[in-house]
C-alpha cells in the first residue's frame, strides 16, 4: 500500500510564512532537509523540500509567464541596480548639466534648488537643496556626516534595493549631529570610536539623497551654504573623527547626457533577466519571497540554454512594461483614493511585499520618504474627474487654519504630462512654505490660482504657472502632523475657474 505523505501543522505555518525550518527540528518523528527545490516529498520518514526542477521541460508560454510576473514585482529593484552602475565609472565630484554626480559610497551636494531641466529622477522638487549618491556597502560601510542644522528642517532619504528605507535620520527623528555608519548585510568589522549608531541594509545597493530645506530668498541662500559644506558620505577608511567639509559651490563642471522630456530610462526588458540574478543575490528574498526567487532563477537558468525560452521571458517582460508598469506612470491609477480625486500613499519606503505600490510609486515618482518624514497627494484631474490641462484656469483653496498640518514644511508643485518641470518665465514650479509673499483672503483663507496665462496683480504672487498642455498637481507635507498621516486632513478640490 502506497503510504500518504502527512505534514504535521509547525511544518505548515512555516511553509505557509516562507519560512524554512531549521535542518535539525523535530517534527514529530520527521526531520526536516532542505535543497534548493520547494515541493515537498517524503522518503523514509524524512521530509524533503525541493524547488523547481530545472532539468525538466518547460513550455515557452510558462517562461513567458515567469517573466512578465517578475519584471513588475522586480522592476524597483533592476531600476536601482542600474543607477548603482551609472556611478561606477564615476571618479570625482562634478556638475554634469543639472545635477551632481559623485563616486560610489559618496554623495554630491547642490547648492541651490534643482534646476529645471533635471531629468534623471521623476518629480523634483525646489523646496529643498538635494545631494544624490550611490552605495555600494560590498565595497565599504560608509560614515555619513550629520552637521548641526540648527532650526532648519533637514532630512537624509536612505534605501535599500528595494526602495525600503532603513536608516532614519532627520529633524522629526530628533538626530543629533555627529557620525552614522551605513553598513552592508554580511560586514563584520570594528564599529570605531566616535561613531554615534550603525544603521544596517538588507542589501549592498542603495541610494542617498539628504533634503535640507531652504526659503526661496537671497538671504537663506547664502545663510544655508556654510551647512550644506558639512552634509558629506565617505568610505569608513577615511573616518578620522572629525567632520569633513567641501565647497560644493567649487566642484568643476562638465557636459552632461542629453536630456529629453521623459525621465531617464533605467529598466529594459531586453536585459532585464541577464540583470536579475545579480540583483536578487545583493537583496536575498524576504520571508514569502523563497518560491518566487527560486521559480524566476529556475527559468532564468534553462533560459540560458534554450534562445526561444529566453525570447519569451523578455516578451512577457515587454508585454508587462507595456500593459502594467506604464499606465502606473498615472498617478490616478494607483494608491489610496480620497476625497476630489487625490490619492496618497501610506507605506512610502516601507513596502515588504506590496509589489503593487512599490512599482506604481517607483515608475511616477520614485525614492519617497517614509510616512513620518513626508506624506505625498497627487492629482491628476480636476472636482469633476477632468484631467488638468493648460486651457483650462483652476484654483485651490485652503479654508482659515486648514493648510496642510506640519511640522516641517508643505508646497504645491505643478509637473508637466512627464512628471517634470516645464520652464516657465517666472521659474516657479511650487508654492508652500518656503514663499513669504503669498496674500491671504479677507476671511483667512489662501488661494492658489493654477493656470498658464498672468492673472491680475492682486492674484501674482499666488499664482502657480501650468503648461499649455496635461499636468499633475503634487502635494508634501514634510514631517506632517497626525491629522495627516492618520487620513483625517486631505488636500481640497483643484476646481476649475469659471
Amino acid at each position: 500500500m502506497k503510504k500518504r505523505l502527512i505534514l504535521t501543522l509547525p511544518v505548515l505555518l512555516l511553509a505557509s510564512c516562507g519560512q524554512k525550518p531549521s535542518a535539525t527540528s523535530k517534527i514529530t518523528d520527521s526531520t526536516i532537509v532542505h535543497s534548493d527545490s520547494g515541493s515537498i516529498t517524503r522518503d523514509s520518514g524524512r521530509v524533503k523540500i525541493t524547488g523547481p526542477d530545472t532539468s525538466i521541460k518547460i513550455t515557452e508560454e510558462y517562461a513567458k509567464l515567469v517573466g512578465r510576473d517578475a519584471y513588475f514585482w522586480a522592476w524597483p529593484m533592476v531600476n536601482i541596480y542600474n543607477r548603482r552602475l551609472a556611478f561606477t565609472n564615476v571618479k570625482d565630484f562634478a556638475m554634469a548639466g543639472p545635477l551632481i554626480q559623485a563616486p560610489l559610497n559618496r554623495f554630491g551636494m547642490l547648492t541651490d534648488y534643482v534646476i529645471p531641466t533635471e531629468r534623471a529622477i521623476a518629480c523634483p522638487n525646489q523646496d529643498v537643496v538635494y545631494g544624490i549618491g550611490a552605495l555600494a556597502l560590498d565595497l565599504s560601510p560608509v560614515v555619513i556626516q550629520v552637521p548641526d542644522f540648527g532650526n532648519r528642517f533637514w532630512v537624509y532619504q536612505i534605501v535599500d534595493l528595494r526602495t525600503d528605507g532603513f536608516a532614519p535620520l532627520g529633524k522629526m527623528h530628533n538626530t543629533k549631529p555627529g557620525f552614522y555608519l551605513l553598513a552592508g548585510p554580511n560586514w563584520k568589522g570594528d564599529v570605531p570610536k566616535g561613531i554615534t549608531k550603525v544603521f544596517r541594509s538588507s542589501s549592498n545597493t542603495g541610494i542617498v539623497g539628504p533634503r535640507v530645506f531652504m526659503d526661496d530668498t537671497p538671504e537663506d541662500r547664502k545663510a544655508i551654504q556654510p551647512v550644506i559644506q558639512s552634509i558629506m558620505m565617505y568610505p569608513l577608511a577615511e573616518f578620522d573623527g572629525k567632520m569633513k567639509t567641501k565647497d560644493w559651490s567649487k566642484v568643476p563642471k562638465v557636459a552632461g547626457a542629453a536630456a529629453g522630456n521623459a525621465e531617464v530610462r533605467w529598466v529594459f526588458p531586453d536585459k532585464f533577466f541577464d540583470e536579475l540574478p545579480t540583483v536578487f543575490a545583493d537583496a536575498p528574498a524576504l520571508p514569502g519571497e523563497q518560491a518566487r526567487y527560486a521559480q524566476v532563477l529556475a527559468v532564468i537558468a534553462q533560459a540560458r540554454k534554450d534562445p526561444k525560452l529566453k525570447a519569451a521571458m523578455i516578451q512577457g517582460a515587454t508585454e508587462a512594461d507595456q500593459l502594467l508598469v506604464t499606465p502606473l506612470f498615472q498617478f490616478r491609477n494607483f494608491g489610496k483614493q480620497l476625497p476630489y480625486h487625490w490619492s496618497t500613499i501610506n507605506n512610502g519606503s516601507a513596502w515588504g511585499t506590496d509589489y503593487f505600490t512599490r512599482t506604481a510609486t517607483a515608475k511616477s515618482n520614485i525614492l519617497v520618504n517614509i510616512p513620518e518624514e513626508t506624506s505625498y497627494f497627487y492629482q491628476d484631474l480636476d472636482e469633476h474627474g477632468s484631467r488638468l490641462i493648460g486651457s483650462n484656469n483652476y484654483t485651490v483653496t485652503f479654508i482659515k487654519g486648514q493648510t496642510p498640518p506640519v511640522n516641517g514644511f508643505w508646497s504645491l508643485t505643478m509637473y508637466n504630462e512627464h512628471h517634470f518641470f516645464e520652464i516657465n518665465n517666472l521659474n516657479r514650479y511650487s508654492l508652500g512654505t518656503k514663499n513669504k509673499n503669498l496674500k491671504y483672503n479677507s476671511d483667512g483663507s489662501l488661494t492658489i490660482y493654477v493656470q498658464s496665462t498672468k492673472p491680475s496683480e492682486d492674484k501674482f504672487a499666488n499664482w502657480l504657472p501650468s503648461p499649455k498642455g496635461v499636468f499633475t498637481l503634487y502635494l508634501r507635507a514634510y514631517w506632517p502632523k497626525e491629522d495627516v498621516i492618520k487620513g483625517l486632513w486631505t488636500p481640497p478640490a483643484v476646481v476649475l475657474a469659471k
